[in-house]
C-alpha cells in the first residue's frame, strides 16, 4: 500500500469516521434497499490496515466484504440449486464480484449438505471426495446483487426431507489496493422441501478454535468456520481408502495430539484431555463429546487402541459403536473412572485439591545493604492456616529490583528456609540471610513461589500425584524513600491461558512460577542459561533468556532464521525451533495487554539486554524485543546500525505517532 500517511484521518477503535461511498453519494444503493441491510459507519481498530487510511481511499476502496443468502431454490434430486445472495462492503454498499465497479475480484463457492442428526453428508462429491461448486452459472441482477445456478446437479438419492446446510464461501482479493484479502463463509441451515429453518451441527465454535488459531484459515484460507470443516471432513464421505484418514472425527484429534502422520508434527500448547477445549460447552452440542462416544473420535487420541482385535482396550474387540456409551457413560461417580468426564479429569482441575493460598503481609529492612524481614501466611484454599513445614514441600522468597526493570540475575531467592511460625494468626516470619545491594534505589519486588505434592485417588483405588502451586504474591516497596512504582504490566496472563489453559501446569518449573509479574524478576535483560549451559568459553556463550526476547523467539519458533536453543535442569538442551505457532504474530494483542505496550520507544528505565549468542550484543530493550521474531541477518544489521553508544533510536521511525509504528507494521 503507497502513500497511506499516518498523519491522515485514522479510525481507531475509541471513534468513528463517517463516509459516504463515492459510487452513490447521497442515494440509497439497491443492495440496501433489496436486502434490508442500513448503510452504517465503520470505526476500525489501530490493529486493522484499514484504520490507517485516509477518507478517501476508504471510498475507493470500500474495505470488507459481507455476504447475504437472500434464497436458494431447486435443492432437490436430479436439480442445479439455484442461490441469489448480496455482497457488499462493511458499509453495506453493493460490491461488484468481477472487481470493476469496485476494486477486487470477489471469489465465490458453494456447496449443499444434508444433515442426519450427528453427521453432514456433503451432496457435491467430484473424484470421490467431497467438495464445492465453483464452476457454475452467474447472473448478474445488479451491481451487489446475483444469482448462481450450481454446475453439479443434487444426486438422486438427495432427500429434501433431511434437513441441509448451504454453504456460502466467497473471498475478496484486495492485495493491489490494500494488502489483504477478505474471506467470509456463511450458511443457510433449512429443509429443502419446506424452507422452513433447521438445526444442524453445532458440536463446536469458532470462537474456541481461535483460542489458538488466529484466525482459523484453511486450505488457503478460504474455510474460516468450525462448521465448514464438518461439512466435508464427515464420516459419510470419508470413506474410501484414499480419505478415510481424513474423516474429521479421528483426524482432528491425530492433529492435535500429534499423532497424524499426514500433518506432521505440531506443537499441542496444553494437555489433549482437556476436551473443552474445543469442544465449546456453549455451542448448541457441545456436549457431544461425552455424550456420543465412537470408535473413530476416541481412537484418534488413543491411537493405540485395535478396534478389531482389542489390543489396548480392556473391553477387548468393538465391531460398532453401539456398546460404548454403556461401559462410558458422560459422567461417573468419581474422578478417573470409566466415564468420559472422569476419564478425561485434569489433575489441575481436580475437586480433590484443597488449594494453596501464599499471601505477603509485609516487609522491613529494606535499606540498600539491610537483610529484609518478611512476614507471610499460607493457607488453604478455605483459608485454613497451613504451617510451611511439612505444608510445602518447596518455599522460595525472592527480591528483584528495581521496578524500572530487573536486572539482579540471580535474583536474591531464599529457598529450604525455616521461618518463626505464630499458629493463632497463621504469620510466618523469615529474615533474608542476603542483604540488599548497597546500590539498590527506587522501588523493589518481594515475590515467592509454594508448592506442594498432593495425592489424588483415582476410581479404582490406585492413585496418582500433582503438584498444586501457589499463585506468586507481588509486594512493591521502596529501599530509598521514593515513591512505590509498580514494573509495567506489558502481557496478561488470562490471555497466555486462553490457548495454554494453565501455563504453569505445563511449561512453569514444575508449576510453582505461574505470575508474569514474577516471571520478569528473574527473566531479566542481564539473564540467561549460563548456570546450566555446558562450559566451553566462547565457543558457547550462553543463550539470553529476557523475557521479550525469549518468548518472541519461542512463539516464532519454525520461522526462526537462528537457532534458539536453551539449556535447563540438568544440561539438557531444549530446542524451540521446531515449535509451531497457530496464530498470527503480527496480533501483539493476543498476548499484550495494549498496544501501549509494545509500542516503541522501549519504556523508560529499561535496561539493555545481553545477548551473547545473537550478531551483537548487547542490545537495547527495543531490539532484543524486535529481533525476538525479526532474528535474519538483514533485520539485526539495522537495528545494529541504529544503534549507538547511548542508545537505539528505534522510536524515530517506529513510535507510536511515526509512520513505521510497531502498531501499523503489524496491522492485519
Amino acid at each position: 500500500m503507497v502513500g497511506v500517511q499516518r498523519g491522515l484521518l485514522i479510525l481507531v477503535a475509541s471513534g468513528a469516521l463517517a463516509v459516504t461511498s463515492h459510487l452513490n453519494p447521497g442515494g440509497v444503493s439497491p443492495a440496501k434497499r433489496d436486502s434490508g441491510q442500513k448503510v452504517t459507519n465503520v470505526a476500525y481498530s489501530v490493529t486493522e490496515k484499514e484504520a490507517y487510511l485516509a477518507a478517501d481511499q476508504l471510498g475507493w476502496i470500500r474495505p470488507g466484504l459481507k455476504f447475504t443468502i437472500a434464497g436458494v431454490t431447486n435443492v432437490a434430486a436430479g436439480q442445479k440449486p439455484i442461490v441469489e445472495f448480496y455482497i457488499t462492503d462493511n458499509m453495506n454498499q453493493p460490491i461488484d464480484r468481477k472487481g470493476e465497479v469496485t476494486p477486487g475480484v470477489v471469489s465465490i463457492r458453494f456447496t449443499v449438505a444434508t444433515w442426519d442428526g450427528h453427521y453432514y453428508k456433503n451432496q457435491i462429491v467430484v473424484n470421490g471426495n467431497p467438495s464445492r461448486d465453483t464452476a457454475g452459472t452467474f447472473q448478474d441482477l445488479e451491481i451487489g446483487h446475483y444469482k448462481y445456478t450450481f454446475t453439479n446437479a443434487m444426486p438422486s438419492t438427495f432427500d429434501a426431507t433431511k434437513p441441509a446446510t448451504l454453504f456460502a464461501g466467497a473471498n475478496r482479493n484486495m492485495t493491489d489496493t490494500l494488502g489483504k484479502t477478505y474471506y467470509i463463509n456463511v450458511f443457510k441451515d433449512f429443509v429443502p422441501t419446506t424452507g422452513a429453518a433447521a438445526t444442524t451441527w453445532g458440536a463446536t465454535t469458532t470462537a474456541a478454535c481461535q483460542k489458538c488459531h488466529d484466525p482459523l484459515a484453511l486450505h488457503g484460507g478460504n474455510y474460516r468456520e468450525a462448521k465448514t470443516c464438518a461439512l466435508c471432513h464427515n464420516p459419510l464421505n470419508m470413506t474410501t481408502a484414499s480419505n478415510k484418514e481424513f474423516n474429521g472425527l479421528s483426524f482432528w484429534h491425530r492433529i492435535h495430539s500429534n499423532q497424524d502422520e499426514e500433518i506432521g508434527e505440531i506443537t499441542y500448547p496444553q494437555l489433549v484431555q482437556k476436551c473443552e477445549t474445543c469442544h465449546d460447552k456453549a455451542a448448541p452440542a457441545g456436549s457431544v463429546w461425552y455424550t456420543y462416544p465412537s470408535r473413530e473420535a476416541c481412537g484418534g487420541c488413543h491411537t493405540y487402541i485395535n478396534w478389531t482385535t482389542g489390543e489396548g482396550h480392556p473391553a477387548g474387540a468393538q465391531a460398532d459403536d453401539s456398546a460404548c456409551a454403556t461401559c462410558h457413560p458422560p459422567q461417573g461417580t468419581a474422578e478417573w473412572d470409566a466415564s468420559i468426564k472422569g476419564a478425561h479429569t485434569l489433575p489441575s482441575d481436580s475437586t480433590q485439591l484443597q488449594g494453596l493460598v501464599l499471601t505477603l503481609v509485609s516487609i522491613t529492612d529494606t535499606a540498600p545493604g539491610a537483610k529484609p524481614t518478611v512476614k507471610f501466611k499460607l493457607t488453604d484454599g478455605k483459608g485454613n492456616i497451613l504451617k510451611p513445614t511439612p505444608a510445602v514441600s518447596s518455599l522460595s522468597l525472592v527480591l528483584g529490583g528495581n521496578t524500572a526493570d530487573y536486572s539482579l540475575f540471580p535474583v536474591i531467592s531464599q529457598s529450604g528456609l525455616t521461618a518463626a511460625h505464630d499458629p493463632a494468626t497463621g504469620v510466618n516470619t523469615y529474615t533474608f540471610t542476603t542483604a540488599l545491594p548497597t546500590s539498590a534505589k527506587g522501588t523493589w519486588t518481594l515475590s515467592a513461589s509454594a508448592r506442594r505434592t498432593v495425592t489424588l485417588n483415582n476410581a479404582d483405588g490406585t492413585t496418582r500425584t500433582y503438584t498444586e502451586g501457589a499463585m506468586n504474591p507481588i509486594l512493591n516497596f521502596s529501599v530509598d524513600g521514593s515513591a512505590v512504582v509498580a514494573r509495567r504490566v506489558a502481557v496478561d496472563l488470562a490471555k497466555c491461558n486462553a490457548c495454554h489453559y494453565r501455563l504453569a501446569t505445563t511449561f512453569s518449573h514444575g508449576g510453582q512460577r505461574i505470575a508474569i509479574q514474577f516471571c520478569v524478576m528473574c527473566h531479566n535483560a542481564n539473564s540467561s542459561d549460563s548456570s546450566r549451559r555446558p562450559a566451553d568459553g566462547s565457543a558457547n556463550p550462553a543463550e539470553s533468556v529476557q523475557m521479550a526476547r525469549m518468548i518472541h523467539r519461542i512463539h516464532t519458533g519454525e520461522e526462526l532464521y537462528q537457532d534458539y536453543i536453551v539449556y535447563g535442569n540438568a544440561g539438557t538442551p531444549n530446542s524451540f525451533n521446531e515449535v509451531t505457532y497457530p496464530g498470527d504474530r503480527r496480533n501483539c494483542l493476543a498476548c499484550h495487554t495494549n498496544t501501549a505496550s509494545y509500542n516503541l520507544p522501549a519504556a523508560k528505565g529499561a535496561l539493555n539486554v545481553v545477548t551473547l549468542r545473537d550478531y551483537f550484543t548487547p542490545q537495547g530493550p527495543g531490539t532484543a524485543a524486535c529481533l525476538g521474531c525479526h532474528d535474519n541477518r538483514d533485520a539485526v544489521a539495522h537495528a545494529y546500525l541504529m544503534t549507538s553508544p547511548f542508545g537505539e533510536s528505534c522510536g524515530t521511525c517506529h513510535g507510536a505517532n511515526a509512520d513505521l509504528s510497531a502498531t501499523q507494521v503489524h496491522a492485519r
